[in-house]
């Protein structure tokens, strides 16, 4: 098993949702995060004053995946993430050791 964590912009998350349903993955956790990389911060301009906005509004994805399942929800994130422009995000892949299922006590691949 594996947990893939997607950073995505704000926008794009009913289209990686309804993406990831589309190869069957039906569960996520989903947060608002703030960040910055390579799209930097810019600046605006609030009642006549400049100011700059260094952190980017997020959206990380958690998705607990069995390992059969992985490259088709990473091509599924990828494929409705992308605007091709700077800050369309990042997918990180660490090991997932265990899953339970709190209501029926399945663990492994049958919890998710």
């Amino acid at each position: 098993m594996k947990m893939l964590i997607a950073i995505i912009k704000p926008f794009k998350l009913d289209d990686v949702r309804e993406a990831l349903q589309q190869v069957g993955i039906d569960g996520m956790t989903v947060e608002d995060v703030k960040g910055f990389g390579r799209q930097k911060g810019h600046t605006e301009l609030y009642r006549g004053a400049e100011y700059v906005v260094e952190f980017q509004p997020k959206v990380k994805i958690q998705i607990a995946v069995s390992d059969a399942e992985l490259a088709s929800a990473i091509e599924a994130v990828c494929a409705a993430a992308a605007t091709g422009k700077v800050g369309d995000g990042k997918i990180f892949v660490t090991p997932l050791e265990e899953s339970l299922r709190i209501r029926t006590g399945e663990t492994g691949d049958q919890a998710l």
